[in-house]
Parts: C-alpha cells; sequence; structure tokens
C-alpha cells in the first residue's frame, strides 16, 4: 500500500532515504531548505577533501566513476558523485527545494494513551490504521509563504554538521561583544565563495579554535594566505589522534579495525558470556593495535616535537568519531611559524583579542574563527512542535539520545531519525539504515517491545561510555560497525556474514560493496 512518507534534508541520507521508500512503492516527499541537494557537501572550505578513503564512501550500487582517480575526492568531486547517484535513481523530481520544514506536529493517540503503549506506535506497526498522521509545517525560503501538508511517516535527515553552530559560553563582559574584531563560525566561512572566504583572512591576524577537521583546513588557508608575517593561531583544548594517512607503518588501517577480528577485542553492547570473555582475552590486542597507530602518527607527524601527543588513546577517537586527517605540510608549516600551536584550557575575549587562562598576555587578533562544532541534538529537538518529543528525542543529557538501531525512538510513532548517530563512513551507515528502514517499512519484520528497545538503547550507551569517554552523546558506532550491521541485517533476514570463507570472514575488512545485495 502506498503511504506518503515526508524526509527532512536532501543530503545523503535524505537520498538514500528516498531511493529505498520509493523501492518499496512508496510516495516520499523530501524537504530541502537549501537551492541545492549534497547537505553538507554543498559548500565546504576550499581545500576539504574526502576523510574516508574513497572504496569505504560509496553507494553499494553505484560505484565511483572511473574519471575519480583520487583516494580522497575534493569537494567539487563528492557532490558531482552525489548528484549523479540522485539523477540515477530519478529522484530529484521528489525533492521540493528552497522548502524549510518549520515543524513537525503528530496527531493521534493522546498523551496519556501513548505512555501506556507497550509497542512502538501501539501496535509495533509502523503506520497506524486508526489515523495517526504528521502534519509538517513547511516554508518557501524564497516567497516566505507557509503550508501544512499531511504524512503517514517522517524521516528526519538533517545531520549533526550544519544548521546550529555550537559557540562557546562566556561569563558577561567576557564575550564575543567585548571584542573589536570579528568573530564567525567555521559554517559562515565555509559558506563563502572562495574568493570571499581568501579576502576576509588576508592581511589579519586570524586565530582559529578548534583542532578537527574544519579547523585544521581553515588554519591551512589562512597561512597560505598570510604566511609567517601574520601567522594563523590555533587554539585547542585537547590534542587529537589526527592521522597522516590511513597506512600505519605501511598497513592498511582497515585490517586493524574494520574487520571482524578486530570487533571480537572490544566488548560490544548485547554480547553474551563467550564474546565477553573472547574480548576480556584479546584486550592485550586491542592495546597493541592502538599503540601500533600511535607510534606510526607520532613518528610522521613528530608530534611529541610540537608537545601534541594526546592523552587519550587511538581506539578512544576512533570510538568517538573523531578521527580526521591533517592536511599535507600541516606541521611543516607549524615548525616553520606560519601556523601556531596554542593550548588552552578555555580562553576568553577583550578588546584586542583573546585572553587564555592561566596566561596573562593577551593573543592579538583582527579575527576570530570558531571551529567549534554544532548542536546536533538542538538541531533535532527544534523540528518538534511538541514539548514532549522534544524532551523525549533529546533523552538525559547524561545519555546518548535514545534511538533503537540508532534510527527509532521507542515513544515517538510513526517516524525515524537517519544520520544522527556517526560512523568512520557515514555514506556507508546512512544507507544500510535506509535499507532497514524501507524493509520495517513494508512490514518485513516488526520492532520488539518498547522495553526491549530500551534496553538494547541503555546497552548501547553503556558500551559508548566505555569506549567514547566524554564524547559518547556523539553515538559513534565507528568501532563496532560490522556487529552494528549484523543486527540491522538478522532484522531484514539476511545473512550476517558477507564474506566466502572463513579467513576472509575474520580478517578482510567489511566495506559498502559487501552489502551490494541482500
Amino acid at each position: 500500500m502506498e503511504r506518503k512518507v515526508a524526509i527532512i534534508g536532501a543530503g545523503i541520507s535524505g537520498l538514500l532515504a528516498c531511493k529505498y521508500a520509493l523501492s518499496k512503492g512508496h510516495r516520499p516527499t523530501v524537504f530541502e531548505a537549501q537551492s541545492s541537494l549534497g547537505g553538507v557537501w554543498t559548500k565546504t572550505v576550499e581545500i576539504t577533501k574526502l576523510q574516508t578513503p574513497k572504496p569505504f564512501y560509496q553507494f553499494s550500487d553505484f560505484p565511483w566513476p572511473d574519471s575519480v582517480t583520487e583516494v580522497f575526492p575534493d569537494q567539487n568531486q563528492v557532490l558531482e558523485y552525489i548528484e549523479s547517484y540522485a539523477r540515477k535513481f530519478d529522484l530529484l523530481h521528489h525533492i521540493r527545494f528552497d522548502t524549510k520544514v518549520v515543524s513537525i506536529d503528530y496527531e493521534g493517540a493522546s498523551s496519556e494513551v501513548q505512555q501506556a503503549w507497550a509497542l512502538w506506535g501501539g501496535t509495533g506497526e509502523p503506520f497506524d490504521s486508526k489515523g495517526g498522521k504528521w502534519y509538517i509545517t513547511i516554508q518557501d525560503t524564497k516567497s516566505l509563504s507557509t503550508e501544512v501538508c499531511q504524512f503517514d511517516f517522517v524521516i528526519i535527515c538533517v545531520g549533526r554538521f550544519s544548521g546550529i553552530p555550537n559557540i562557546p559560553e562566556f561569563p558577561q563582559g567576557k564575550g564575543p561583544e567585548v571584542f573589536q574584531g570579528k568573530v564567525v563560525h567555521s559554517m559562515d566561512y565555509a559558506a563563502m565563495d572562495y574568493s570571499n572566504a581568501k579576502e576576509l583572512v588576508k592581511g589579519k591576524r586570524v586565530a582559529v579554535v578548534g583542532l578537527q577537521k574544519s579547523a585544521l583546513d581553515i588554519a591551512m588557508e589562512c597561512s597560505t594566505a598570510n604566511g609567517m608575517d601574520l601567522p594563523c593561531t590555533v587554539i585547542y583544548r585537547t590534542e587529537h589522534w589526527n592521522i597522516p594517512d590511513y597506512q600505519p607503518w605501511g598497513v592498511p588501517l582497515a585490517y586493524l579495525y574494520l574487520n571482524r577480528f578486530s570487533e571480537l577485542s572490544i566488548h560490544k553492547p548485547g554480547e553474551g558470556p563467550l564474546l565477553s570473555l573472547l574480548a576480556t582475552l584479546l584486550s592485550p590486542v586491542r592495546w597493541a593495535f592502538s599503540k601500533f597507530v600511535e607510534s606510526h602518527v607520532k613518528h610522521k607527524l613528530k608530534l611529541a616535537k610540537f608537545g601534541m601527543v594526546p592523552k587519550h588513546s587511538f581506539l578512544q577517537e576512533l570510538s568517538s568519531c573523531l578521527i580526521s586527517t591533517v592536511p599535507d605540510d600541516f606541521y611543516n608549516r607549524v615548525e616553520k611559524g606560519s601556523i601556531r600551536l596554542k593550548k588552552a584550557p578555555s580562553f576568553s575575549f577583550c578588546k584586542e583579542g583573546i585572553l587564555i587562562h592561566g596566561k596573562t598576555e593577551t593573543l592579538k587578533a583582527d579575527l576570530v574563527i570558531l571551529a567549534t562544532g554544532f548542536n546536533g541534538v538542538k538541531k533535532l529537538q527544534d523540528i518538534f512542535a511538541s514539548p514532549s518529543f522534544k524532551d523525549l528525542i533529546a533523552g538525559s543529557p547524561d545519555k546518548t539520545v535514545p534511538l533503537y538501531r540508532k534510527c527509532i525512538h521507542p515513544r515517538i510513532p510513526q517516524l525515524a531519525v537517519i544520520g544522527f548517530s556517526e560512523s568512520v563512513a557515514n555514506l556507508y551507515t546512512s544507507e544500510m539504515r535506509c535499507r532497514w528502514l524501507a524493509e520495517l517499512l513494508d512490514g518485513t519484520f516488526k520492532l520488539p517491545s518498547i522495553k526491549e528497545m530500551e534496553k538494547d538503547i541503555a546497552e548501547w550507551d553503556e558500551y559508548m561510555k566505555q569506549y567514547s569517554d566524554k564524547n559518547y552523546r556523539r553515538s559513534c558506532i565507528g568501532a563496532l560497525h560490522i556487529w552494528y550491521n549484523d543486527g540491522l541485517c538478522k532484522d531484514m533476514g539476511w545473512n550476517p556474514k558477507r564474506k566466502k570463507g572463513f579467513v576472509a570472514e575474520l580478517f578482510e575488512p567489511y566495506s559498502p560493496m559487501d552489502y551490494a545485495c541482500p
């Protein structure tokens, strides 16, 4: 039976959700606030390239074209690849561009009835036979006119790396308002034309706050623009295992972390006594793999020389989905002086620049770029009209966002979230989730009880706190992506073991093409 499915966002997750909803005979409509598809790839810092090796970042039924020979394609190549996918599967005419979703509101069973449900939506079914619907208020971003549309199911695909910037909080009188220069977020910098971005930093004393990919790329662009005459200062709080390549000491990183053997050494949510014992016995292997990668990164980037050796393990970095590649020549520029690194447990603003906690000297600046990430949880909350649904989707601040299979909130009916939880290759993960969701909508399987789903969510929360430490709210499955996909496969009735032969199954890395067909 054809159902009306609303999809919010035309990034990678939204396109995949559209494609797989169509494959099951549903009628999807994708709402995209921008005038083009691609999500975060629509506009990036000029030097930004794909962070994941190309073979691990591709659609299972649409390989990269032979014309793209780079292992890490640039922004234009990635965007063209995504657009080609949309054209190949005729997705464009299902997308309403320049259409912002103002809010979504559920009308169905009362809140009292919902609280008494033992099954998702009361029946465990994705669609409500008694008439429960979602009402979506949308706004044309050009005419500003609004309308309300009715749908049977909603898929939220807004991602977590855009929209609402994460701005540090400062004491009164010590924030950006007292600074005589300019403060922008990396989101605003990336949205500029390349020429305007160069003009913004040219001839200025620039401080970049952050040490993840956006911060490193922006610092490189500032260094190129101003050289050693006006060095770019990178202010960071925590050192990270940003890697120079995916070949530690010549061994592909995938053979260390993206196969079943590596996952045997990690305690997994929902594991039995035997797997738990095996993970404990293999803990020296887990430690050795991490130290092996760390030694390569320290040696190649000379981290000790710059005081940049992290205190946490590489495994924790991977389990937090914080792995990013260091731009070529970054530390050479640090050594030569066109990029300066300043550790700051905290900082504040003054008229002339930045005051670093514990330092008396002012770091003088004309421009401060905050590469401080995004508030993905608030972005999710703001979509809902209902205060109770806002609270439910966010969950407790000391727990991960409560999504079963990282897609379904047990107490919010007829709705799924795709693309919030991270992995080492988000396209790969989003495709598996969209295929799983399509089978759920098609009635191939049913979800367990709310109680069982909440138990599973709690087990994943415990795992993430154990391996991701303070970054558990990122809901990263990076170190357990095969275990996670096994659960999706079992739900759909697929064989989770995708390799040929015992040795291949245990030691070969898993990639999108392993899941090309059921």
